[in-house]
């Protein structure tokens, strides 16, 4: 699969109806700063097609991309970030829920984790709720690129404890070099056709 068309649609602080509902989803979830964005800009080839920052916590809300004029690609908002307020995080709470009991098209969502880190408290939440509901899920190990390949089975070994998923299930990615880029394009594709 290659990314031929891309565009923004919407941003919701409600999952509701939006223009083209109705097409395959594909979410992607992970904490505030792990690089939603800059996967799905690395993933379509366009720089500023989902806004990145370096202040974790921007994306606040639900943002939905139309890819190729077949699927939904949503972005989540980052999960986990400490300096908001308890009525904040509720509300992201709230938002989340409501899209994954909301949302009939959604096949398939991106789990991101640093490569670098252990997964966080939220991140293994995360996985047992998609556990529970049935949600098929794939791990993917951003920021790659700060790691060697050669050391990269040491930095996986505990994110496969934690998220109990096995090494080859776990698409290593880099938004600056392009690390698993194809690898996640096949994945889509098969997702897709499955779907």
């Amino acid at each position: 699969m290659e990314i031929k068309k891309a565009e923004f649609i919407t941003s919701l602080a409600d999952y509701g109806p939006f223009d083209g509902r109705g097409l395959p989803q594909i979410a992607v979830a992970g904490k505030s700063n792990v690089g939603k964005s800059t996967l799905i800009n690395k993933l379509c080839r366009r720089n500023k097609l989902a806004r990145t920052s370096s202040t974790p916590g921007k994306t606040r809300l639900i943002n939905i991309f139309l890819l190729n004029d077949s699927f939904h690609l949503v972005d989540l908002p980052g999960y986990g970030f400490a300096k908001v307020d308890k009525k904040e995080k509720q509300r992201w709470g709230r938002m989340m829920q409501d899209y994954f009991t909301g949302a009939q098209e959604l096949r398939h969502v991106l789990c991101l984790v640093d490569i670098r880190h252990e997964p966080t408290e939220d991140d293994i939440t995360m996985n047992h709720f998609l556990r529970e509901t049935g949600i098929p899920f794939s791990v993917i190990a951003t920021k790659a690129d700060k790691i060697s390949r050669g050391a990269r089975s040491k930095y996986l070994a505990p994110i496969c404890r934690a998220l109990l998923v096995q090494p080859w299930e776990i698409i290593c990615f880099s938004g600056e070099d392009g690390t698993g880029r194809e690898e996640l394009l096949t994945r889509l594709e098969e997702i897709l056709t499955d779907a």
